[in-house]
């Protein structure tokens, strides 16, 4: 009688606990926290956390297909950054399955021609700014570069002239709703009941896959592809999306994804001065970012583009792990355009032209840094709350 208690016990927690997971939405903010820790995890594993020299290894593979390179790059199995956008996707995909929310979600025409407009300005900008949304301007800032501040700039001045666009798309283009599609069955079988057995399985997968990394003495890498499916897993349980920090001041007022990418940047900020400050990692890794033009004019044009897509460069991952068909051409235009584009810059020396990396306590000291850090991120968030009360910055 006690054995089956016990068993029915466990079996209705295990039931609760896994709802809890992935039934349930997560809050944003415990989201903004999970992914400054897991960024800071992967600075402390190898390097700072960034997405597009993934995207870039993925379009000098499409260079070298095409004959524009005769090079052939790095595999993309062995390729860090690459591995670790693998694993973001990875991440969703589980995460999409095991809460029965994956299903192939189509769009109309025109949104596939925006998707993959956005994905190529996403890319464009993120080879003038040495990155995107995560590694331009998220690990950027959090790793005390000016040249995340500066794209910082660009990309709020990019949602702005996004949101324009859309404006005057919605005035003057007819437009159709997006096609939601639904998991099909399959010889009578509901898909939809078979998809967290699927998700589980990926979550197992790419725990092995960690393990075969370690086996063949490639640990290091095979850690960012277990770390980028943690992220991908935040991000979709969270629906977390940095696109919404930049767009929604301007587009509803709303400011809750401010206050929480600044709370994000607070705490990454503050423990990567810690971790820099008491030399366990090389200050000046993660400080490359060419500031200021670079990574202003960089940030504009990436920030035209992820408004277009819907999606910057770590929600195009998640939402293509959930099944949006437009941000797969979005995924093309980045990867493409960003890997042309930088062999554009590198052959004729524009590069060294933008400017270059700025640590902020070569300016500012390291006594100054933090204080004005957090107070210029805390200014942003009360900013976006100001306007979210009396929307002078909404547009639409």
């Amino acid at each position: 009688m006690a054995s089956s208690e016990l068993v029915s016990s466990i079996n209705r927690q295990t039931r609760e606990g896994f709802a809890l997971l992935f039934e349930q939405e997560w809050p944003k903010w415990l989201a903004g926290i999970l992914i400054t820790v897991l960024a800071l995890l992967i600075f402390l594993w190898d390097s700072p956390w960034g997405i597009a020299n993934g995207y870039r290894n993925w379009g000098d593979w499409m260079l070298y297909f095409t004959g524009i390179n005769t090079e052939k790059p790095f595999a993309p199995w062995l390729h860090p950054m690459s591995l670790s956008n693998f694993g973001l996707f990875a991440g969703a995909f589980a995460s999409a399955l095991m809460s029965r929310q994956f299903s192939i979600r189509r769009a109309p025409r025109l949104e596939y021609a925006k998707g993959l407009a956005g994905g190529i300005l996403m890319g464009v900008g993120a080879a003038f700014a040495k990155g995107c949304n995560v590694g331009g301007f998220f690990t950027a800032t959090g790793m005390l570069s000016f040249g995340g501040i500066a794209m910082m700039t660009g990309l709020i001045a990019g949602a702005w002239i996004g949101l324009k666009y859309l404006l005057w798309e919605m005035e003057n283009i007819p437009s159709k709703p997006m096609a939601q599609g639904k998991p099909k069955r399959a010889g009578g079988m509901d898909l939809t009941k078979i998809q967290p057995l699927i998700g589980m399985m990926v979550l197992i997968g790419t725990i092995v896959a960690f393990y075969v990394y370690s086996s063949i003495d490639k640990t290091v890498i095979g850690g960012l592809l277990f770390l980028g499916f943690l992220i991908g897993l935040v991000m979709h349980r969270s629906r977390f999306c940095f696109v919404r920090a930049f767009r929604c001041p301007f587009m509803t007022g709303e400011a809750g994804m401010v206050k929480v990418v600044a709370i994000s940047l607070i705490l990454y900020g503050a423990s990567s001065a810690v971790i820099k400050w008491a030399w366990v990692k090389e200050p000046m890794m993660g400080v490359y970012h060419p500031f200021f033009i670079g990574s202003l004019v960089g940030g504009v044009i990436f920030g035209i583009g992820m408004i277009l897509a819907g999606g910057c460069a770590s929600s195009t991952l998640w939402r293509i792990g959930e099944g949006h068909l437009k941000l797969v051409l979005a995924l093309f235009g980045f990867s493409f355009a960003n890997a042309f584009t930088v062999k554009l810059l590198t052959a004729y020396d524009i590069m060294s032209k933008l400017g270059s990396g700025i640590f902020m306590p070569d300016v500012l000291t390291w006594q100054l840094t933090i204080p004005v850090f957090i107070l210029f991120f805390l200014a942003w968030a009360v900013i976006a709350g100001w306007n979210e009360e009396n929307e002078k910055f909404v547009i639409f």
